[in-house]
């Protein structure tokens, strides 16, 4: 299985960027894990929110495939803890899944398009996050899972 991550907009702090990669590249060990970013729109005065999300989830659709199962990291999701994500993943990892595609949508979320086709939203938390950190968030936990599933000594409970 591939498990990607699309995000709108790129991450512009470097400390962000350093700690995004270190989880990267600890994943690779794992499974094979990429991050894609799709350029952020700018907010024009003469388009509504709807339009806004509209557009960005269009740009997000047009990066997805047929057979991808697509999970929307959404205020609205499911919340799991740690260890019921990394249970989560493994009855992914036992389908015929081919790719498992995490997607975090821009700073007005997603459009009701998008919402229709996705099979599955996920909450990090009840609190609201920048998007740019909700990407760190996310490679952590899905680091954490696989170190849980693993049975190695990163998550302490």
């Amino acid at each position: 299985m591939h498990i990607k991550l699309l995000a709108i907009g790129k991450t512009d702090r470097k400390e962000l960027k350093d700690l995004i990669h270190i989880y990267n590249k600890r994943l690779q060990h794992y499974i094979k894990f990429d991050m894609e970013i799709i350029p952020n729109i700018k907010m024009h005065k003469n388009r509504s929110i709807n339009q806004h999300k509209d557009a960005e989830s269009e740009l997000i659709i047009q990066k997805l495939k047929s057979a991808d199962f697509v999970v929307l990291l959404d205020e609205k999701g499911k919340n799991l803890s740690s260890v019921d994500f990394s249970k989560y993943l493994q009855k992914k990892l036992n389908t015929s899944c081919k790719q498992l595609v995490f997607v975090v949508g821009g700073s007005y979320g997603f459009s009701e398009k998008l919402y229709s086709i996705a099979n599955d939203k996920l909450a990090l938390s009840k609190m609201t996050f920048s998007h740019q950190m909700v990407r760190l968030f996310f490679v952590e936990q899905l680091y954490r899972a696989f170190s849980i599933l693993k049975n190695e000594p990163y998550h302490n409970q």
